[in-house]
């Protein structure tokens, strides 16, 4: 199972696209745990995470996070701002895998 953590500013429209990435997962069989956060909840959720997605409103912080969890060799990247407006949960899930 891969654990993937979406932060953006207050947690709320990523948990949208969660359930999206979520159903695309159970439909195609995919074993995934997905989790919404706000960018300030990230330290308190880093443990059994593979990698994490930042929202487009948060893609400032893109070097520190990447700073932060280099050293827990957790991949970051920022989720592409015309999938997450579509809320294309399918193309995001598939960019969180590869990562």
């Amino acid at each position: 199972m891969k654990n993937i953590l979406l932060c953006c500013a207050a947690g709320m429209s990523t948990s949208m696209l969660v359930t999206r990435m979520q159903k695309y997962a159970r439909e195609n069989q995919i074993d995934v745990y997905i989790k919404a956060i706000s960018i300030n909840e990230l330290d308190d959720n880093l443990q059994q995470t593979d990698c994490c997605l930042l929202g487009p409103q948060v893609k400032y912080k893109l070097s520190e996070v990447q700073e932060k969890l280099a050293p827990l060799n957790i991949p970051v990247s920022v989720i592409d701002a015309m999938d997450y407006g579509m809320m294309r949960g399918d193309k995001v899930l598939q960019s969180a895998l590869a990562m």
